[in-house]
Order: C-alpha cells, then structure tokens, then sequence
C-alpha cells in the first residue's frame, strides 16, 4: 500500500473534511510516536490514517465501526497487526489492546481533539504559537473538548510515556503538518 492508494481510498469513503483532518492528525501522532518508541514509522503512520476509514460508512454505528475499517485497511494490504489496531480502538467490540501499536492508536486517536480544540481558541486559530504547556491546562477542564476522553488519553503511560510528554510529542507532530489541517 502506497500512501497516495490510503488517501485515495479515504476521498473515497469519507467526505467530511474535518475527519479527513483528524485521520491526518493521528498519522502524524502514530508516526511520532513510531520514531520515539523505535517501531516502524510507515506501518504507524498508515494505522492512523485509515483509522475511522469506516465512520461514515457505517453511519457511526459503534457497533459496527472499526470492524468494517480493519476490514478495508487489509483489502489496501494493511497487516493483521495494523487491522488489529484499527479494530481494537474501538472499545465497543471488547478487543484487547495487547501490542503496543494498538495502545498507541487508542491513546493518539483522541489527542488530535484535544489539540485542535485548543488551536481553535486562540484568537489566531493556529497550532503554531501554541504551547503544549496551554493544551495541559485545557486537558484539566473537563468541559473542554468533552469529546476527548482523558482517561484514554492518560493510557499514554502503557507505552511508556508521561503524559506531558505525549501532549508535547503530539502537539509537535499536528504543527508538522498544520497547513494540511487548515491550522
């Protein structure tokens, strides 16, 4: 699998924007965190791109999505163990995430809403002059971004990392690619 053959198969299964926005986001993270934990860069990568491949697809039906995702990673020629990851972030179907590239992509997924709600308060809706010192005080707001499950985030420590630290390297990793995001 090619990375254009992933983002072509996303144009073709998601049209929200945003998502598409999200998915970019996570692979940047997964690829970060790839090169920090020593694990392959590529194969990380592409598990966060093609993550919520299924979401619309499967019209946010948790029941359903990721099942479907896993499914479509491996007709790309994704590997069990990427598909495997995909599946297992959502906690709805009770996989276990053994590997880390499953808590990676568990833990990450989430992250990419904490940072972009925080970019988007600022007066110049930028991921450049944010600091993740900032994005730690937001994840302290419970209220903030609701959406981004803490708790999930917070397993960062199952792949050995402390979660200023992991708010650092994922913050670092989406300012990489903020004008891909429209940030």
């Amino acid at each position: 699998m090619t990375r254009e053959e992933a983002l072509d198969s996303i144009k073709a299964n998601v049209e929200n924007e945003n998502l598409i926005k999200h998915m970019l986001a996570t692979e940047a993270i997964m690829q970060a965190l790839a090169k920090r934990l020593g694990e392959d860069e590529e194969e990380w990568g592409f598990t966060g791109l093609l993550h919520d491949i299924d979401v619309e697809l499967t019209e946010e039906d948790l029941s359903s999505h990721s099942k479907l995702g896993a499914d479509l990673a491996r007709e790309l020629g994704a590997s069990e163990a990427m598909a495997h990851a995909i599946l297992c972030h959502n906690e709805a179907h009770g996989v276990l995430r053994k590997a880390n590239l499953d808590k990676a992509l568990f833990c990450a997924d989430p992250l990419t809403g904490l940072i972009i709600a925080a970019a988007l308060v600022r007066p110049d809706k930028e991921l450049a002059g944010l600091e993740a010192e900032s994005v730690r005080k937001r994840f302290q707001e419970k209220s903030f971004a609701a959406g981004a499950n803490r708790e999930q985030i917070s397993l960062c420590s199952e792949i050995g990392l402390e979660l200023d630290e992991f708010i650092e390297l994922g913050l670092e990793a989406m300012q990489g690619i903020a004008a891909d995001l429209g940030l």
